[in-house]
C-alpha cells in the first residue's frame, strides 16, 4: 500500500463582482432580516451575463498558477467539478483552453499537452471526488506531476422560492500535490456514503422546456428541490459518512471529534452544517457507550426524551426514499435526536465541540452564499486564511472535511496541517477576491436573475475572461450553434 502523503499545496478563489445584500433583499421581499441573517448569511454573489462556470474556473486556475508559481508543464491532471455545465460533452478542457490563452498573453508556456481533463458531477460533492481522483492519479501514474482541481458553480433559484436567499456564484482552484505544503489528506481512513433520494435536489432537462435564453445564450438553471426533505437528506447522509469514518478508525468517536481543531463542510447556508455537525456529535456519544452516556442522558432529561429511546432511534437508518415514493416525504429523519439537539445547544459543551470547531472562516462565508461544489473548498480557504492571520500555530493539527452532494452522497476526510502551511495560506487571497464587490439594487438584481445585463450598477471593466459571443451557425459548411466563444482581457 502506497503510504506517501498527498494533499493540497495551494488554494485560489474567484467570485464575480455582483453582490446582493441579504438585508436589502429582505426589504424587497418582506422576509425577516433577523431570521435570514442568523440562518442563511449576510450576502451572496451573482454571475453576470459575461460569466460562466468556465470563465470563473479559469480565473481561479490562472490565479493559482501565478500566485503559487506553478510550472504549467508539470500539470498532468486538470479536473473541473461543477453542476452548472453549459456543455454536456466537455468541461475541463474548455477551462484548459482559456487558461492557455491567458498564459500566452503573459509569455508563459501552456499547460502540458499530456494533461488529463476530466469533469466530475455529483451535485455539490463533486469537488471532493475530484480531489480524491487527483490524489489517486498522483499516486499511480502521475510521478513527477501535479494536479489542479477547480470547483465552479452558479447557484440560482426561482424568485419567491425558499432557496432564493441561498444563491451564489464563484470558483475555487486547488493545487493537489505529493508532499503537500498546506494540507495532507488521509484517504485511508476517509468515510463514504451514498443513497438514492429521488426528489431531494435535481436538475432535469425538462426545466429548460420553452425557456427563452438570456444574454449570451444563458439558460436559468433553477433546480427542482424540496427544502425540508433536502434538510432531512443532508442530516441523514452526513451522519452515515461520519459512521463510515469511525468504522475505519480506532478509538472513541466523540473524543476524536473533540480532538479536531476545526471542521469544514459543504455549506448551502449557514445553519445547515451546524445542525449536521451537532447531530453527528450526538450520534458519536450514543455509539461510545457508558463513557459518554451519562452526559448524553443529561441532555435527554432536559429535552424530555428517554435515553433508551434515543439510542434505539440512532441505531436505525430510516428509508427516506420509501416515504417519497408513498407521497409523504419526511421532514425530520431523527425526531428524538432533534429534540435532544435543542437542549444540547444550551450547554457549554456545544460551544466547545460545535461552535468552536466550525468557527474558522465562518464570518467570511456569511458573505459567500451557496457555491455548490465550491462551497466546501471556499470554507477551507476562508478558514486557513483566517488562521494564517492569527498567532496560533496549526502545524500538525487535524481538521475534518465533510463533503455532500444533493441528498445522495457524503464524504468525511481527515486533513493534517503541514509545516509550511502559513506560507501557502498567505497566498490564498480570499479577502482580496471578495474586495471586488459592487452591491446591486433591486432592479439590477431582477435583471441579473433573468441573465440580463445590469443597467444601474457601475461595474468597472475588469481584466479576465468573458463570453464574447455565442455561435449561431447551423449549416453544412460549419456548425457552432450554442458554442461559447471566449476572450481574455489582459
Amino acid at each position: 500500500m502506497n503510504r506517501e502523503q498527498f494533499g493540497i499545496s495551494g488554494i485560489s478563489v474567484f467570485v464575480p463582482p455582483y453582490r446582493v445584500s441579504l438585508q436589502d433583499w429582505c426589504g424587497w421581499t418582506g422576509n425577516a432580516w433577523d431570521k435570514i441573517s442568523a440562518v442563511v448569511g449576510h450576502s451572496f454573489r451573482m454571475a453576470g451575463p459575461e460569466d460562466s462556470v468556465y470563465t470563473m474556473a479559469a480565473e481561479a486556475v490562472l490565479k493559482l498558477i501565478l500566485d503559487y508559481q506553478v510550472d504549467p508543464a508539470r500539470i498532468g491532471y486538470l479536473a473541473l467539478a461543477t453542476e452548472s455545465s453549459s456543455d454536456n460533452a466537455v468541461g475541463a478542457v474548455i477551462v484548459r483552453g482559456l487558461v492557455d490563452q491567458a498564459l500566452a498573453v503573459r509569455g508563459l508556456q501552456p499547460l502540458s499537452r499530456y494533461c488529463e481533463v476530466p469533469e466530475f458531477k455529483q451535485a455539490c460533492i463533486a469537488g471532493l471526488y475530484g480531489i480524491k481522483g487527483a490524489m489517486r492519479y498522483l499516486a499511480y501514474d502521475g510521478e513527477g506531476r501535479q494536479a489542479i482541481v477547480v470547483s465552479a458553480d452558479i447557484a440560482e433559484y426561482d424568485r419567491g422560492s425558499t432557496g432564493e436567499p441561498t444563491q451564489g456564484a464563484g470558483a475555487v482552484a486547488m493545487l493537489v500535490d505529493r508532499d503537500p505544503q498546506l494540507l495532507a489528506l488521509d484517504l485511508h481512513t476517509s468515510g463514504s456514503s451514498s443513497s438514492y433520494r429521488i426528489a431531494d435536489f435535481r436538475k432535469p432537462f425538462l426545466r429548460f422546456n420553452g425557456q427563452t435564453p438570456g444574454a449570451n445564450g444563458r439558460l436559468r438553471d433553477f433546480p427542482v428541490f424540496n427544502g425540508k426533505y433536502s434538510t432531512a437528506c443532508y442530516l441523514d447522509e452526513v451522519v452515515c459518512a461520519f459512521d463510515a469514518l469511525f468504522l475505519r478508525r480506532d478509538g472513541k468517536r466523540a473524543a476524536f471529534l473533540r480532538s479536531l481543531t476545526a471542521g469544514f463542510m459543504h455549506r448551502p447556508y449557514h445553519h445547515m452544517p451546524v445542525s449536521a455537525w451537532t447531530m453527528a456529535y450526538l450520534f458519536a456519544m450514543g455509539a461510545d457507550g457508558a463513557e459518554e452516556h451519562e452526559e448524553l442522558n443529561g441532555y435527554c432529561s432536559a429535552a424530555g426524551v428517554e435515553l433508551k429511546q434515543l439510542l434505539a432511534e440512532m441505531a436505525l437508518r430510516p428509508s427516506l426514499v420509501d416515504k417519497v415514493i408513498s407521497g409523504h416525504p419526511p421532514e425530520e429523519p431523527y425526531p428524538l435526536t432533534a429534540q435532544v439537539m435543542k437542549a444540547f445547544r444550551k450547554s457549554p459543551r456545544y460551544k466547545e465541540v460545535v461552535e468552536g470547531k466550525l468557527r474558522l472562516g465562518a464570518a467570511a462565508m456569511m458573505h459567500m452564499g451557496n457555491l455548490y461544489t465550491a462551497a466546501l473548498p471556499a470554507w477551507m480557504a476562508a478558514g486557513l486564511e483566517e488562521a494564517q492571520s492569527q498567532p496560533a500555530e496549526l502545524n500538525g493539527h487535524k481538521l475534518l472535511l465533510v463533503g455532500y452532494g444533493s441528498g445522495d452522497a457524503a464524504e468525511t476526510v481527515v486533513a493534517k496541517v503541514m509545516p509550511n502551511w502559513r506560507a501557502a495560506a498567505a497566498k490564498i487571497g480570499l479577502a482580496k477576491a471578495q474586495g471586488n464587490a459592487v452591491t446591486v439594487g433591486q432592479d439590477d438584481y431582477a435583471r441579473l436573475h433573468a441573465a440580463q445585463w445590469p443597467q444601474e450598477a457601475q461595474i468597472p471593466q475588469r481584466p479576465g475572461f468573458t463570453i464574447e459571443r455565442v455561435g449561431k451557425s447551423h449549416d453544412a459548411k460549419f456548425y457552432d450553434l450554442g458554442l461559447e466563444y471566449y476572450r481574455y482581457r489582459a
